[in-house]
């Protein structure tokens, strides 16, 4: 009798296991299949989201776009695409110049502002940064924090004070003032190279010195090579502040001759509201073709200016 119950026993045993493990399996299907579908919905709400962002986003390019080619010079109010299609207005802009526009000048304007600041301003901020990086000296961590603080404080909040100085000076209304403005404090921003700097092992520099290389050598020979992707990243920041600036451009190009004027100020002019309705199309398409160099120098740039920006995360 004992030999007889054993194995129905045994089998009532295993049919309960095999019945508990496929439970277990039916639940485990239907919480995986009820996370994909939160998660499948997730994504979805999010690609949406973004996607109408991006749409609102990209609105105001495509108008500035299609009207830059548009025949009509004003704005237009009852169509979004123009009912003609020209390029008269880029040949406005470059090869018409009038006593309102004069694209040309401030085009050239900008671009050598921009350019000489650019190259100071690099100049400034590689100095700081490799002192601060790879030298050591009295009153070195004092200087960053005190550095580091004023950084801190929003350049818009000394245009009053630097406007005064430079009218002191005789530096308002002059494209050597704008250089001066955009490019004077500029070595505060070292704060990102440093940081690519300190990344850069200091045997290198140690076995330059003892093959006697003294500190321009190892500036030039060693750290530059090295620091090129965060170089190419200064280059750009350094361009693109003078290239778009507005608000210190309008505070010391005040005399009104629009000769002198940047490219955002003689733009900025021509929306005046008794200009607007004939000249809204020509400022569409400048500020079409401003954008250009910034996009060929960026995409000249790239391989670089991604190198920078990812390198800290490998490195540091």
């Amino acid at each position: 009798m004992m030999d007889e119950k054993q194995p129905t026993t045994e089998t009532s045993v295993q049919a309960k296991k095999t019945s508990v493990h496929k439970m277990k399996v039916t639940y485990e299907e239907r919480h995986g299949m009820g996370r994909k579908q939160k998660e499948l919905i997730g994504s979805i709400l999010k690609n949406t989201l973004l996607a109408i962002l991006a749409v609102i986003w990209l609105i105001p390019i495509l108008w500035l776009v299609v009207t830059a080619f548009s025949a009509n010079p004003g704005i237009s109010y009852t169509r979004f695409f123009p009912e003609k299609w020209t390029l008269a207005n880029f040949k406005r802009v470059f090869f018409a110049p009038d006593s309102v526009l004069q694209y040309g000048r401030w085009f050239w304007n900008t671009l050598v502002i921009a350019v000489f600041s650019c190259a100071i301003s690099t100049a400034f901020i590689l100095m700081v940064s490799y002192a601060f990086s790879c030298m050591r000296f009295p009153a070195r961590q004092g200087m960053i924090s005190f550095s580091l603080i004023l950084g801190m404080f929003p350049g818009v909040l000394s245009m009053i004070a630097v406007y005064f100085i430079m009218k002191s000076i005789g530096l308002t209304n002059s494209h050597i003032g704008m250089v001066v403005v955009y490019s004077a404090g500029s070595g505060l921003g070292y704060l990102i190279v440093k940081g690519f700097m300190d990344t850069i092992p200091a045997s290198m520099r140690e076995a330059a010195r003892i093959e006697g290389a003294n500190e321009l050598q190892i500036f030039f020979r060693i750290m530059m090579p090295l620091c090129k992707p965060i170089v190419v990243y200064q280059i750009i920041s350094a361009f693109l502040a003078p290239w778009s600036d507005f608000v210190f451009a309008r505070l010391m190009l005040n005399s009104g001759i629009s000769k002198d004027w940047t490219v955002a100020i003689g733009l900025y002019n021509m929306l005046d509201k008794t200009l607007i309705h004939n000249n809204f199309a020509a400022f569409c398409a400048g500020g079409l073709i401003i954008s250009v160099p910034i996009s060929v120098l960026f995409i000249i740039m790239q391989k670089y200016y991604v190198e920078s920006v990812t390198s800290g995360s490998t490195k540091g």
